[in-house]
């Protein structure tokens, strides 16, 4: 009956419930929709790094991961290779060379990380072979010879290996593409002309392009005036197994582009039989071990076990390698709940404020109930009742509306284009793809009835203290 009177109540005053039910209901999804998309961002980035970075596990000889000395190498690969993967949880295994050293072109020089690679085996465990970029070279499958090399595409931009030019066929290209007419014939002005850099054709189409038109056709002109010079010369350096500067020329091979601009600058990709030869590394040698798992869950399973098999070697799992990705995924829950509680405390205040009208205006009522025997228990149950009525009735809304978005959402991404060079200088990609799982739902149903309770604790000690004769004497 209580639970009946408590229904009744909350519509008595139609209006007045309907405005903080739909307090209640924006504020839950505001921020169930703020958490799947943090959630999606955080799932996104530790996928992208399992997959083009770090992968699973790594193994490697002790103290290299901190010197990277080209002499701290891993004896007998393929015995180790064959071993790991007898290993139930694990789907695949490559190796890999790697020395620190300088790529050069004619105009420009940076530091990176040289990486030598098998590509068969490299496409079992990693999938920045998909991650080439459209009509920019090759996953070493075309250069001659074996001196090709595979750059992201920040470093390529450094090192001017690819170039932007308009010309009359581009404009063309831009017309068909649907381009307006009126921006085509400002950029007629400087057909023919060579930029050297990104930024110096950025600076020449913001002065004939006014912030909506960059925002609008920005990224599709960039793209289509931008060319790769494919199997341009590009000298590497770097010091040998036996601490001896040495080098050599490669080809520009292709071009990959993943959300991590950090990534891209650093690493580069070459054959590992061209690596060694120039380093004079052993032939059954590598650096790193790389291990890809069935499941990411195993990962604490495996490393123990790989630890206990190897221990003069150094096992190290994605969490080691990335410690401040896997914070933030350890972190995860509990911001994702701090962030729902201050939501909730906001609009507890609401509800509070609500109850307690609900409590003058209804004096003489409660009076009238106390004084015909109910007793505090079941006035207290009352107003609490309404209270998480009032609550769960809006938070349910929140959650249906939050759940509905999120799916639709999810489907096709939201893409923050105008902050992608901030998310990919942290390694987040710009386009995100919200999720959430059913657990949260759960968690939050249950903020929201002890929200709906602990609103009504105060307005029904108020009711409590009220006297039943002077209630009664209210108008």
């Amino acid at each position: 009956m209580i639970t009946k009177t408590a229904w009744k109540n909350v519509w008595r005053n139609r209006t007045r419930s309907l405005v903080v039910i739909a307090a209640v209901t924006i504020g839950i999804f505001a921020g169930v929709f703020a958490v799947g998309v943090m959630n999606g961002a955080i799932d996104q980035r530790i996928d992208s790094a399992i997959d083009n970075e770090i992968a699973h596990m790594q193994i490697m000889a002790k103290g290299f991961s901190l010197n990277n000395e080209p002499g701290s190498y891993l004896n007998d690969v393929r015995s180790l290779k064959d071993s790991i993967s007898a290993i139930e949880e694990v789907q695949a295994v490559c190796d890999r060379l790697f020395v620190v050293g300088m790529a050069n072109t004619a105009r420009k020089s940076a530091g990176v990380n040289i990486i030598g690679i098998d590509p068969a085996g490299e496409k079992e465990v990693f999938n920045l072979h998909n991650e080439l970029v459209q009509g920019m070279g090759n996953y070493f499958g075309g250069e001659k010879g074996s001196y090709g090399v595979y750059m992201g595409k920040e470093l390529a931009k450094e090192l001017n290996v690819i170039r932007y030019e308009m010309n009359d066929d581009i404009i063309d290209e831009l017309r068909s593409s649907g381009l307006p007419d009126e921006i085509l014939s400002e950029f007629g002005s400087f057909s023919g002309n060579r930029f050297s850099n990104e930024k110096d054709f950025k600076k020449k189409m913001r002065s004939v392009l006014t912030e909506e038109q960059e925002a609008e056709y920005g990224r599709s002109i960039i793209e289509a005036v931008s060319a790769f010079s494919e199997r341009a010369r590009v000298v590497f350096t770097f010091v040998d197994m036996n601490n001896t500067q040495t080098g050599s020329v490669f080809r520009a091979g292709g071009v990959y582009d993943i959300p991590n601009s950090m990534f891209e600058n650093k690493y580069v990709f070459t054959r590992k039989a061209a690596l060694r030869n120039l380093a004079g590394f052993p032939e059954n040698a590598a650096h790193k071990v790389i291990i890809r798992l069935h499941d990411i869950d195993d990962t604490r399973k495996v490393s123990k076990k790989l630890r206990a098999d190897y221990p003069g070697l150094e096992v190290l799992s994605w969490r080691d390698i990335q410690p401040d990705l896997a914070l933030t995924s350890e972190m995860a829950e509990a911001i994702y709940g701090l962030f729902m509680v201050l939501i909730l405390a906001a609009l507890a205040f609401g509800i509070v404020n609500t109850m307690l009208m609900v409590v003058l205006e209804r004096t003489k009522e409660i009076g009238m109930l106390t004084a015909i025997g109910m007793n505090k228990k079941k006035v207290f149950r009352m107003i609490m009742t309404e209270s998480v009525f009032l609550s769960l009735t809006g938070g349910v809304a929140g959650m249906v509306i939050s759940w509905i978005v999120i799916r639709l959402t999810s489907e096709k991404g939201i893409n923050f284009r105008s902050m992608e060079e901030g998310f990919e200088a942290l390694g987040y990609s710009a386009h995100i793809y919200p999720d959430i799982g059913a657990d949260f739902f759960l968690i939050v149903t249950g903020l929201i009835i002890i929200t709906g309770i602990l609103s009504s604790v105060y307005p029904a000690i108020k009711a409590l203290k009220l006297d039943p004769a002077d209630a009664l004497r209210t108008e």
